[in-house]
């Protein structure tokens, strides 16, 4: 009887015993594709909170940091209308404006150049001019009318595009009036300071790189630099290194793999006929008060007498020209978050 039943029982225990272990691995792998989900969908939320919280500090600071109207931060520009009043002779008050190229004509004096120039420089200069006709000649300039300053805002913005401003801007106000970053915004801001002259024989004379989180989330208020027309701000992606200087493209480009310096250098499609390929360096934030400088000798990796250097992400790489012994003077580092280099402020 017993043996009867235990045939009997079997199978059925068998079947039982396949259920429960097909539940529990249906049930493992709906908690791993779940767990999977889970980290995935992290990693995904985790650009967008640094998103938001960088946006959120951008739109905060723009009001925070931002100073009142002054004309010591604004620079004279092409079809600015200026009035001009020399003390007490009223023959040399006049209201003019500045022409394309950026000069202005006086009583007296003549052409002077005026685009590019501060009120109170502006106001210097016409006060020497004045001194051969005149005895310690007091100058005022006012600006009657601010022109369209244009403002390009490119990269990792909502809105990337040209902007058209009156009156002094800075940078947290054109990333604001830009929309603010998106999920893929790097942590360096990349600008371009213009020549204020429409036939400048260059259009830029300068390079400023900001570092968002020293001016969003540390709120360092001197990072919050004026723009002027013609300024160029790019916000690049994440893992991007700068190259400046002496090369026929300089920018900022996107680090995909190990890159050299040598492959750097050929993304900004090489040295310029005057670069010194000897005297290379490269800046680097090791998050060190000041960045670390890696001088390199380029031209002896490109001739086989020394090893290739490896690009880190917000590597700064500054190409210096041949025989101006003075080049890096230029070039200041004073900050963690700011440097600039050329004729940038």
């Amino acid at each position: 009887m017993i043996d009867r039943v235990c045939r009997i029982m079997k199978p059925l225990f068998m079947c039982f015993s396949y259920s429960v272990f097909l539940v529990v691995l249906l049930t493992s792998g709906c908690a791993g594709t779940n767990e999977g989900s889970s980290v995935a969908y992290l990693q995904q939320s985790l650009p967008d909170r640094r998103t938001e919280e960088l946006n959120n500090s951008l739109f905060k600071k723009n009001l925070l940091l931002k100073k009142p109207f002054s004309m010591a931060d604004y620079k004279i520009g092409p079809e600015d209308l200026l009035d001009i009043d020399v003390f007490q002779v009223e023959d040399l008050k006049a209201s003019v404006r500045v022409t394309a190229r950026g000069f202005i004509r006086l009583p007296l004096i003549g052409r002077v150049k005026a685009a590019g120039l501060t009120v109170a420089e502006l106001e210097d200069t016409l006060s020497g001019k004045l001194e051969k006709y005149l005895e310690q000649p007091v100058v005022s300039v006012f600006v009657k009318e601010y022109r369209s300053q244009q403002i390009t805002v490119l990269g990792a913005v909502k809105n990337p595009q040209q902007y058209s401003v009156s009156g002094p801007k800075r940078l947290l106000e054109i990333l604001s009036i830009a929309g603010g970053l998106t999920d893929e915004a790097g942590d360096l801001c990349y600008i371009q300071k213009a020549s204020g002259e429409s036939d400048a024989p260059q259009r830029y004379v300068g390079t400023v790189v900001i570092n968002l989180n020293e001016l969003l989330m540390k709120g360092k208020a001197e990072l919050n630099i004026p723009l002027s027309s013609g300024d160029v701000v790019n916000i690049p992606k994440r893992g991007v290194f700068f190259v400046d200087g002496a090369v026929k493209d300089p920018g900022s480009f996107q680090i995909k793999g190990r890159t050299t310096i040598i492959q750097a250098v050929s993304m900004a499609k090489g040295l310029k006929y005057e670069a010194d390929g000897s005297s290379l360096r490269i800046y680097r934030d090791n998050g060190a008060p000041e960045r670390e400088i890696i001088s390199v000798d380029y031209d002896a990796i490109v001739d086989g007498r020394g090893n290739d250097v490896v690009i880190k992400s917000n590597d700064i790489i500054i190409v210096p020209k041949s025989g101006v012994k003075d080049f890096f003077s230029k070039f200041v580092s004073t900050l963690r978050g700011f440097i600039s280099f050329g004729k940038a402020l």
